[in-house]
């Protein structure tokens, strides 16, 4: 069963986003950040990680979108703030219908969503140290059963603990 950590908005944390680094890399088949980690590119706690430019990443040699192939299901990532998501899911969308993506992936607005657009999934994993929306730090894991479209969402405290009322279930292979 495939598996993809997505986490956002760390602003600066070392030692926590080391922790759910070790405490999943060796599940996971990817581990995506969408940015806002104030760390450089060279630092141990994002090495393994897909890394998309935050607003308030300033490394020449990052990236603002990332796409991410696993095991059958394309991730589009993205820090969010250059198409808009504190407004409107579209630009996200579009942006994520133009590079052929499964799940769109985002940080920015530091706050839990998710969404099926169409055929798509655009997911937000919150804030991993300054969340708006809820008073836990958060992070997401995707997983699937390999060759389905068929998704589970859920949503951990940066500690470790499942969030047992933040799971979710997509079908993707379905429009509605």
């Amino acid at each position: 069963m495939p598996k993809v950590l997505v986490i956002s908005d760390s602003h600066g944390m070392k030692e926590e986003l080391m922790q759910v680094k070790e405490r999943h890399e060796n599940e996971t088949d990817a581990m995506i950040h969408c940015g806002d980690s104030e760390l450089s590119t060279d630092s141990e706690e994002l090495q393994g990680f897909h890394y998309a430019k935050g607003n308030c990443d300033f490394e020449p040699d990052m990236e603002e979108e990332q796409v991410v192939d696993v095991k059958g299901v394309r991730f589009f990532v993205a820090h969010g703030h250059l198409l808009q998501v504190k407004q409107t899911l579209m630009p996200i969308f579009y942006r994520s219908e133009e590079v052929g993506a499964d799940v769109a992936c985002f940080g920015h607005s530091h706050m839990i969503g998710a969404e099926k657009v169409g055929d798509k999934l655009v997911m937000n994993p919150g804030s991993s140290r300054l969340p708006r929306d809820r008073e836990e730090p958060t992070y997401a894991i995707i997983h699937w059963v390999e060759g389905s479209k068929e998704m589970t969402l859920a949503y951990y405290h940066i500690d470790g603990t499942k969030l047992d009322d933040l799971e979710i279930e997509v079908d993707l292979g379905s429009r509605n």
